[in-house]
């Protein structure tokens, strides 16, 4: 059973796309249309589309597309069922009962309860006396009772099954924990072990409440020190971030980006709530692509050792590249946020942020890093430092910007700021030419569909797919025109398979009096959804003539009709002469 296409279609119609994504990002009319910066990818130019008229988007960035469902259910990370769900609460409407297989869907409901009734089981124990030595280490760090509280802190304890047990007894099945990955198979025999033991938990929180996750230090010397939770599917260490849930209802549209849990936590506690952590690899683009639509700002607060100066370089430019501002903040003698703040104790709110407002954006900061690398009493040093200031500059893309630290350079080198500039411009010119000829190759592989994986056909039947392509369009947009193409068209006639297959699904919906477009996002894959709506809203209104419409069918019929050369090569002598023949009677 499916849900019916009318319950969709009252749900996309509650659901105004423009209005919905706007609570997400910023966005601007350009005539009927809307454009904004792309949620889903990390861009500086607005490259993504909603179209009013017919209720899509489109990315031309990406090239992601799809109607309101499936913008809901990319930003929010949900199945499709969740994303109805979502949607039909969001308008006040009530589910259809029994009326889809929605077997994911539980799955991932009982996950997010086994997870909500693992964080109680651990907050819990942590106040017994398993969990004694956990409450002693978090109370150490200067934690007070409340903030334990207000973040769920927990302790699993030093034994291999307690947890599983427990929620065994709950009534969740061996394997709804494992797909949760809080507990794995014995190899004893023994049913499931637990995965967290002897280890003071910190449970992970989505921006809409739900436990997805846990991360675990351990109590002992054992590596590692620190233990999250493996992906699932309510789960994605790359993709979620640590207190975010407390961040987006900050105040602050600065987000002081961490390190680790404690760091947030302290940081919390000392009044500043928007501060977040990765959890336990490096920033992502989907992370800095999350943080953009709910800050504008970010202040990267790592380690100041090697690794930390290393994850800070690299944080800058992803954050950069996802259009948002970027501040670093330097603590004194190379102390991390949490021993920052412990180290003032009462004072710690008001000397954290006397650092915040003194914090230089990336560009001091990595100006700074150059040239504590050179020795700047020689000239050899000085003359290193320029060339990597020179390089950094050319980096920029706002002229000011290069201008006001090209003086800045000129100060710190004793180098005339012409000459500084000049340099800074021939590496901008050879940049900006760099990037011209990836842009132009990006558009011949565009052109050749060498890239195109949703339909691999395309790239040897360029002229057959504009055509195809063309000819679904023109139908979606007047399915009265099906009888005309059915008439002088069959499937069996388009020549790549991936079309062939739009046009059965469009010509069965059509032929049974249902609107074309319903039910994309339920019957497609992702990528499926997003080049069906690439071709509806490339589609142009020029192309809607009759006319127009007998030349995609007479260019479909002639390209179906040419032998490859792998043909020619398997041909008889009497079956080529048949096609010559055939050619000079089109001709005729």
């Amino acid at each position: 059973m499916r849900l019916s296409d009318d319950f969709i279609s009252e749900v996309k119609y509650r659901n105004d796309l423009g209005e919905l994504a706007a609570s997400y990002m910023q966005l601007k009319r350009r005539g009927r249309n809307l454009v904004g910066l792309c949620p889903f990818h990390g861009e500086k130019t607005p490259s993504f589309n909603i179209y009013t008229e017919n209720g899509s988007f489109y990315c031309f960035g990406c090239g992601t597309g799809g109607d309101v469902i499936t913008f809901i259910m990319k930003i929010e990370n949900l199945d499709y069922l969740e994303a109805v769900k979502f949607l039909a609460q969001r308008a006040g409407m009530s589910m259809p009962e029994d009326d889809y297989d929605d077997s994911m869907s539980r799955l991932r409901t009982r996950i997010y309860e086994a997870n909500r009734e693992a964080a109680r089981f651990f907050y819990q124990k942590l106040g017994e006396r398993e969990g004694a030595e956990g409450l002693a280490y978090l109370r150490g760090r200067g934690l007070a009772d409340t903030t334990i509280r207000h973040f769920g802190l927990g302790f699993a304890p030093d034994s291999r099954f307690s947890l599983g047990d427990y929620l065994l007894s709950k009534g969740f099945t061996e394997a709804e924990l494992i797909a949760a990955n809080l507990v794995f198979k014995s190899r004893s025999g023994r049913g499931v072990v637990d995965r967290f033991y002897n280890r003071v938990m910190f449970p992970i929180i989505d921006v809409r409440g739900n436990v997805i996750a846990f991360g675990g230090r351990i109590m002992t010397d054992q590596k590692p020190k620190y233990l999250n939770t493996s992906d699932t599917i309510v789960f994605n260490k790359s993709y979620n971030l640590f207190s975010l849930n407390n961040a987006k209802n900050s105040k602050s549209r600065a987000f002081i980006l961490c390190e680790g849990y404690m760091d947030v936590i302290s940081l919390n506690q000392a009044g500043f709530t928007q501060a977040i952590a990765t959890l336990g690899t490096a920033l992502t683009m989907d992370q800095a692509t999350l943080l953009k639509r709910y800050c504008d700002e970010v202040i990267v607060c790592y380690d100041a050792d090697e690794a930390g100066q290393k994850a800070t370089a690299r944080a800058i430019s992803i954050l950069r590249s996802a259009g948002l501002v970027v501040r670093v903040l330097r603590i004194p003698d190379g102390k991390d946020p949490d021993e920052f703040i412990r180290r003032h104790g009462d004072k710690g709110h008001a000397a954290f942020k006397n650092l915040l407002e003194s914090s230089g954006n990336d560009v001091e900061y990595r100006m700074y890093q150059l040239r504590s690398g050179f020795d700047m009493t020689t000239p050899q040093g000085r003359l290193g430092y320029l060339n990597e200031g020179v390089k950094l500059l050319s980096e920029l893309d706002n002229p000011m910007e290069r201008d006001i630290y090209a003086s800045k350079l000129a100060d710190e080198t004793d180098v005339a700021k012409p000459s500084i500039m000049e340099q800074v411009n021939r590496l901008t010119r050879r940049k900006t030419s760099a990037r011209r000829k990836e842009n132009f190759k990006k558009i011949q592989r565009d052109l050749s569909a060498r890239d195109d994986r949703v339909n691999p056909q395309h790239a040897d039947n360029l002229r057959a797919v504009t055509a195809e392509e063309n000819l679904i369009a023109f139908l979606i947009n007047n399915p009265d025109k099906l009888g005309h193409i059915d008439g002088n068209l069959k499937p069996e006639n388009f020549i790549t398979e991936f079309n062939r297959k739009l046009y059965v699904y469009f010509y069965k919906r059509i032929k049974n009096g249902q609107e074309p477009m319903t039910s994309v996002s339920a019957d497609f894959t992702a990528d499926e959804v997003s080049k069906i709506y690439r071709i509806v809203n490339s589609y142009s209104s020029i192309g809607s003539t009759p006319q127009a419409l007998d030349e995609y069918i007479s260019i479909i019929l002639a390209e179906g009709s040419k032998l490859t050369s792998r043909d020619i090569a398997n041909a008889s002598a009497d079956d080529l002469d048949a096609y010559l023949k055939k050619l000079a009677e089109q001709k005729k």
